[in-house]
């Protein structure tokens, strides 16, 4: 029989045109275990409308959905060393980032990009899971300190979207100082005043957590998102104790206030556009307009203005200076007093 398998089923399928079906048109949810139609999918945001499950979503997609009209623009970042350390386990250092690369056509686990939220500009950088596993390297740590600058510049808003297994292991001791990094970048955007906001999707995990990722002026997560340091069997292995149930969710860190809000995807762009404009307001509002400041830097001097007249003392000092600058007329002392410059000790 094999010569029907073999020979006849090709010609006849040759003869026939088979029609390729993509075996991508169903998805199994990883909660409940249900099929989920590729289209019901995508209107869905990558949640399941069965139980409510949140899945991975494309970092692509994440953004469209986020800015407004799906319009943003992605930033070229700075580009650094390669395989500083010559690291290798079953495959080189450099062949992994080249599948990555090519698998996610990106440069690295990062892209920054900025557009507006409901008309509110914002910066965003936001981590790609299916490279390699979202593990920050020094790529990362260029690319968050680049986040911030371009916040600074455009004095809008930077919001995180993490999700990551933590430290990349094949860059060592070099990735473990991107946490410090990231740390930096975000305090040059505090410095500056402009709110700094993280919404955490699963899993955010290692030394991003420990870094950047719950130093947000607003946290945020999604529903179910995994978020902690070590994994709950080295935590259970080292303290001898069994955790409980829920523990490292959003959920959970919700309840034990690490985290200020659990916000499903759908509601996500409502939600920052919101938090955008009460923190933005508040900005404006504390900030002082450039003629108060000039004014309450002559306060603080003591510089009389025309809003502010002057004190006895300011025209006994006049009055004493008046005398000097008739004895000095060659000097041209005189003409200084006209003009109000004050005289020199």
């Amino acid at each position: 029989m094999n010569w029907l398998t073999n020979w006849v089923r090709p010609k006849i399928k040759a003869l026939v045109g088979e029609a390729d079906v993509p075996d991508n048109l169903w998805h199994k949810c990883p909660s409940c275990g249900q099929m989920i139609f590729h289209r019901d999918l995508d209107a869905h945001i990558n949640v399941c409308q069965h139980c409510g499950h949140h899945l991975r979503i494309p970092l692509a997609k994440r953004f469209e959905h986020l800015f407004d009209d799906g319009v943003y623009t992605k930033i070229e970042l700075p580009r650094v060393k390669i395989d500083p350390l010559k690291f290798r386990d079953k495959k080189r250092y450099t062949d992994r980032l080249k599948e990555a690369q090519a698998k996610t056509d990106t440069g690295d686990a990062i892209v920054v990009a900025h557009g507006k939220i409901k008309g509110k500009p914002v910066v965003i950088a936001a981590f790609n899971f299916q490279f390699m596993g979202g593990s920050m390297g020094m790529a990362v740590g260029e690319g968050m300190l680049a986040a911030s600058r371009l916040a600074v510049m455009q004095k809008a808003p930077l919001i995180a979207i993490p999700s990551s297994g933590g430290a990349r292991m094949q860059e060592g001791i070099l990735s473990l100082m991107q946490m410090p990094r990231t740390t930096i970048a975000v305090e040059e955007v505090k410095e500056a005043g402009l709110p700094y906001i993280v919404l955490m999707t699963d899993p955010t995990t290692g030394g991003v957590s420990a870094s950047f990722a719950m130093l947000g002026d607003i946290h945020i997560a999604e529903p179910g998102a995994q978020i902690g340091f070590a994994g709950r069997r080295v935590i259970e292995q080292t303290v001898r104790e069994t955790l409980p149930e829920g523990f490292q969710t959003a959920e959970y860190l919700l309840e034990h206030g690490m985290i200020d809000l659990v916000v499903p995807r759908s509601e996500q762009r409502e939600t920052l556009a919101n938090l955008i404009g009460l923190l933005m307001d508040g900005v404006k509002a504390i900030a002082p307009p450039p003629a108060q400041k000039a004014k309450d830097a002559a306060a603080d001097l003591d510089i009389p203005t025309p809003e502010k007249p002057s004190t006895d003392g300011d025209k006994d000092a006049k009055a004493d200076t008046k005398p000097a600058a008739k004895s000095d007329e060659n000097s041209g002392e005189k003409s200084g007093a006209k003009s109000g410059a004050a005289p020199t000790e």
